[in-house]
């Protein structure tokens, strides 16, 4: 190849001396390295075996600590982690605290929640950036399952058989504590058993759209379901499909028994918030570190509450007793995992992708990788184990993983520290907030929706950019909003696939034209410069060939090219009946003019001979006309059926977009192949590749077709026609010329 560079122009050209290769001449050329193959039985052997450098490897894969901790640079990454490590742990206390009401469950078990799996994460997480813990959408659903198997019509009717109330309560909280933690504890064995079996793929199938619809439908219910605490009012919590609905009408219904003291309480506390994270996003690049307003709030709301007595005073309702120092571990109640295991597996499946989605993104702004199998097994030890210590279920905190990285987090050295003074508070400060008005915990709760509610800008962009995403994005939020989050996600991820499947069956067919003087192909109908090649259709296709768009790949060849091999032969066959018809009935005239002239032949011998002679005249004449006639009513028949393939002798499959090919589509492949050449015209195939040419091989479509047909190239393709052509045109002149080298031909 050489390379010449115009002098009048910055363009760099380059010229190719080779030969016209297709894929015959090109295998003859090139030679299979050597590969050798491996019994089953070695291969098991071999992913088997153990050594000390693969133990070694699987143990730093399964406990990531042990690869980085022992590499840790003290000087460079501790100041950040202890500060990023504080700020979180700020924003632990509240969340977890208010995450708790999402899950049905007492605030301390959000405390709980926000220490065990955190620390657990730390050991096996392959991410340094993301914050483990307590996440509105997780909580709201284990809280619909919480409610679904306890729910509040129990405690009104304990309340009105005993006179005991808060003990009722407090059983009625212990009983959904079971659920949650049995819900939570299915759910971490199902990621674990998803990451032992490699199974961190799936999180493809939640595709952007789809999991931003879904979030946003979540915060609509995560809003709703904290209106009756900004009101302070009491209302059963709904569940299952058209609970949104549900609730607010249950608001509006009882809309009248507003807690005046809780709504302005919680009002101000949501003026406050967003005020204080407006602040925070205007002068970020000039704050050390985010203001802390939500444990600023929650301080603030605590002390007030308790010196003027909020709950007896203005009957605004409290977080309650929150008990000093752990509980000891407890087993779930593994009577229900039956009638919860669909519940769990959502629940598993949104917590792996929220995690995933936000680990992925954090790695790429930082230069290193997350193991998604290795994040599977991280959640489902955080979850399974933590059940027994009566937490519920975590994942990814968008908020606080953005706040954890903006200050200055390094590694999840940070994330345990944030652990340990949740811990802390737990054992030594906790019962400090039992005074919190619950309506703050709620206005926490919506001021941290607003991330997830400014996902509506979504929409424009989507419309702009890809309707079918869009279509995906509306599906996820209305399935979601009217029939729930489990069943929201199940319809969403069904039409995701379902687009995927619309997609294939809705390729963009078009032909391709060439720019003059250059090997390269366009769209004809797209640039004005590109020309057809005389005689030549260029089809290509943006997807591969299989049992399900078979049919349509051929029928928009038809259409595209114009070439109908049936539509020509049903011509052919028809003209020719024509011909035979006319034929047959010129031939039956002929006997009938023979008997008469033998009849008439004893009247005169002058009129025999005058008639005899005009006899062969008109017969001479008669099949000459015929024969004219015939032909030409067959070339109007034949110009009528196929006018427009006149100019078309070669079409060229362009496969370059095809990425693999079965059965069916190799046996349509073989036959239009078969009706195109029954009626003259070449079918030629450009750029398949390696993989596409081994199923070919594989599905023995060799056998009955030549790989001579077959061009590395589309240009390849076009000049072995147009060499062909000229011989043909050349030996047609001078039928003296010798026939050429079928190889030099091709």
């Amino acid at each position: 190849m050489e390379v010449v560079q115009n002098e009048d122009s910055q363009t760099l050209r380059y010229e190719v001396n080779r030969p016209i290769f297709n894929e015959a001449l090109l295998q003859a050329q090139l030679h299979n390295k050597e590969i050798e193959s491996k019994t089953v039985c070695q291969k098991l052997s071999h992913h088997f075996q153990c050594s000390s450098k693969r133990a070694r490897s699987l143990l730093y894969t399964f406990i990531p600590i042990l690869k980085w901790l022992p590499r840790y640079p003290v000087k460079e990454y501790l100041l950040g982690d202890v500060i990023s490590g504080l700020s979180t742990a700020v924003m632990q206390l509240p969340q977890g605290l208010a995450y708790a009401l999402l899950a049905a469950v007492p605030p301390v078990y959000g405390l709980y929640s926000s220490f065990y799996p955190v620390f657990l994460y730390t050991f096996f997480g392959t991410s340094r950036h993301i914050s483990i813990g307590t996440f509105a959408v997780i909580s709201l659903m284990v809280g619909g399952v919480t409610v679904q198997h306890v729910p509040d019509e129990i405690y009104d009717t304990a309340a009105e058989n005993f006179t005991n109330s808060s003990s009722t309560a407090e059983d009625i909280g212990v009983r959904r504590v079971k659920v949650a933690a049995a819900v939570t504890f299915l759910s971490g064995i199902i990621q674990f058993c998803f990451g032992l079996l490699q199974f961190g793929f799936v999180a493809i199938y939640l595709a952007e759209p789809l999991v931003r619809g879904f979030t946003t439908a979540a915060a609509v219910h995560v809003f709703v379901s904290q209106l009756k605490y900004l009101f302070g009012i009491k209302t059963e919590r709904a569940s299952g499909p058209f609970s949104v609905i549900k609730s607010i009408v249950a608001v509006f219904y009882n809309i009248k028994k507003t807690n005046f003291a809780a709504l302005i309480v919680g009002a101000i506390c949501m003026a406050v918030l967003f005020g204080g994270k407006e602040v925070n996003d205007r002068f970020k690049d000039k704050l050390p570190v985010p203001i802390p307003m939500e444990i600023i709030v929650v301080i603030i709301s605590t002390g007030v509450s308790a010196a003027i007595n909020l709950s007896d005073a203005y009957a605004v309702d409290v977080v309650g007793v929150i008990p000093t120092g752990l509980r000891p571990p407890a087993l779930p109640d593994f009577s229900i995992l039956s009638s919860v295991y669909m519940d769990a597996i959502a629940i598993a499946v949104v917590g792996f992708s929220m995690t995933i989605s936000m680990a992925k993104i954090f790695a790429l702004k930082h230069g290193y990788t997350v193991n998604g199998n290795q994040e599977l097994i991280a959640l489902g030890l955080c979850n399974s184990i933590g059940s027994f210590f009566q937490t519920f279920a975590i994942t990814c905190s968008m908020s606080r993983s953005l706040v954890q990285e903006s200050t200055g987090g390094k590694t999840q050295v940070a994330g345990m520290l944030a652990s340990l003074i949740v811990l802390l508070i737990i054992v030594a400060v906790g019962y400090l907030f039992e005074p919190l008005p619950q309506t703050v915990l709620a206005a926490v709760v919506m001021v941290n929706l607003k991330g997830m509610f400014k996902q509506f800008v979504d929409l424009p962009a989507l419309w702009k950019s890809s309707r079918i995403e869009l279509a995906i994005w509306l599906v996820a939020f209305v399935a979601s909003v009217l029939l729930g989050l489990e069943y929201g996600l199940l319809i969403a991820i069904g039409f995701a696939i379902v687009s995927v499947i619309y997609r294939s069956q809705s390729p963009q067919y078009r032909l391709l034209g060439q720019i003059p003087n250059t090997d390269i192909y366009c769209d004809i109908e797209k640039y004005e410069e590109v020309k057809e090649i005389p005689g030549v259709k260029i089809f290509q296709a943006n997807t591969s060939l299989y049992f399900a768009n078979s049919e349509l790949y051929v029928n928009a060849l038809t259409q595209k090219t114009g070439v109908d091999p049936c539509a020509i032969q049903s011509a052919e066959r028809k003209a020719l009946k024509k011909h035979a018809r006319e034929v047959k009935q010129q031939t039956k005239d002929k006997k009938q003019a023979v008997i008469n002239l033998s009849n008439s032949a004893e009247e005169t011998a002058a009129k025999h001979d005058q008639m005899g002679g005009d006899l062969v005249k008109r017969q001479k004449n008669g099949n000459s006309l015929h024969s004219e006639g015939s032909l030409h009513d067959v070339s109007d028949e034949l110009e009528t059926f196929m006018k427009p393939v006149i100019d078309t002798h070669c079409i060229i499959l362009d496969f370059c977009q095809v990425n693999f090919i079965d059965s069916v589509g190799a046996k349509t492949l073989k036959n239009v192949i078969k009706e195109y050449e029954e009626v003259n015209v070449l079918i030629y195939v450009s750029g398949c590749s390696g993989p596409v040419m081994e199923d070919l091989k594989r599905l023995k479509f060799f056998e009955k077709c030549s790989r001579e047909i077959f061009f590395s190239g589309i240009h390849d393709a076009v000049l072995n026609y147009q060499l062909r052509t000229s011989i043909a045109g050349a030996l047609s002149e001078d039928p003296n010329i010798l026939a050429l080298d079928r190889q030099t031909v091709l």
